[in-house]
């Protein structure tokens, strides 16, 4: 009988081969059960891996623009627009020329495209939530919609000089 430590000689064929003796390789051991830690939602990776939902806020309705509507409301609109405050500049979003643009159709629906002063504006919510809200008020408005914009960027240079004399630009 060989000794406890001796190899045979398909032992040692075997390490020459490469490939252990059955006997030589330890068991692997029985997967754990599962662990009681559950991944947070933040973990989950199908928002990098689905296909980005469809939009669910209102896309604007508005026909052709009508100059003679578009010409009568908008003096109204700005007078409006006037009244919204960016919460951190003591400036109406008018004189900060965050207004690019007010048409209007011929059933009086309006839109209004405007931007922010930086797409990372902590007021991205509140303030086109607060211009559509206040022009659709308008008596001779049907329907409005905002539609935020970032071409062409906003500069100072947009502001009015009211704007720019109010918060000490020059």
């Amino acid at each position: 009988m060989p000794a406890p430590n001796a190899s045979t000689g398909n032992e040692r064929t075997a390490a020459m081969n490469g490939t252990p003796h059955p006997a030589a390789v330890p068991e692997t051991p029985a997967p754990a059960s599962p662990t009681p830690f559950t991944p947070p939602e933040a973990w989950n990776v199908d928002a990098l891996t689905k296909p980005h939902p469809e939009p669910t806020g209102e896309t604007p309705e508005i026909g052709a623009v009508d100059r003679a509507v578009t010409a009568d409301l908008q003096p109204k609109v700005v007078e409006v627009l006037k009244t919204v405050f960016d919460p951190e500049i003591p400036v109406d979003i008018y004189e900060l020329g965050l207004i690019y643009e007010i048409i209007a159709d011929a059933e009086r629906k309006v839109l209004v495209r405007m931007t922010l002063t930086s797409p990372a504006c902590p007021s991205a919510q509140q303030i086109p939530s607060e211009v559509r809200y206040k022009v659709k008020a308008l008596p001779d408005v049907k329907e409005a919609w905002v539609e935020i914009v970032w071409e062409p960027p906003w500069s100072k240079d947009r502001m009015s000089e009211a704007a720019k004399l109010s918060l000490g630009f020059f």
